[in-house]
């Protein structure tokens, strides 16, 4: 892979987040009922700061958990998926409440997909929004996310690389070409 351009530096994602935060209590009319789940693996990061924001905002905790939508994934052979649990980790109910997933990038749509499969065997929310830091285009299924921080048109030789300093030791997006 080759560096193409870096999109965003630390200080434009954070400026995102703020942003994508105050759109999410305003969408809401504020935070009542509403819970944050990351998509493993850059997802879960994601949302944490986004709840960080929002009590910042709105002097209110939202709950957040965690997805792990790799057992429900249809580009996955099921075969070569072990059955062993997965690291799903959401300790409050949804039920009648606004879910909003949170994901890095939004590419084909499988992956969001799959993360509406997996909230569903959780439980029945009111509503589930979706947050994503990039949407890059190249939609195969009718889902869009409610709340984008870039549009970034790429090709399909290309590559979003999504960095969190809590898994890449940085933050920052970048465009690869393969």
């Amino acid at each position: 892979m080759e560096l193409k351009a870096q999109l965003l530096c630390e200080n434009d994602i954070t400026r995102i987040l703020k942003r994508i935060s105050h759109q999410i209590i305003e969408k809401n009319r504020g935070t009542k009922d509403l819970c944050l789940i990351g998509i493993k693996t850059r997802g879960v990061p994601l949302a944490h700061r986004l709840a960080q924001n929002i009590f910042e905002i709105d002097n209110n905790k939202v709950d957040v958990g965690v997805l792990d939508i790799t057992h429900y994934r249809d580009d996955i052979e099921k075969d070569a998926i072990s059955p062993i649990l997965t690291d799903t980790k959401v300790d409050f109910d949804i039920k009648g409440k606004t879910v909003v997933l949170v994901d890095d990038v939004i590419y084909t749509g499988r992956t969001a997909r799959a993360a509406l499969d997996a909230v569903l065997d959780l439980g029945r929310p009111q509503k589930i929004q979706l947050c994503v830091l990039i949407d890059r285009g190249h939609s195969e299924l009718p889902i869009k996310a409610n709340f984008v921080g870039k549009n970034i048109p790429t090709s399909l030789d290309e590559i979003v690389a999504v960095k969190v300093s809590e898994y890449d030791g940085e933050n920052c997006v970048a465009i690869y070409t393969k």
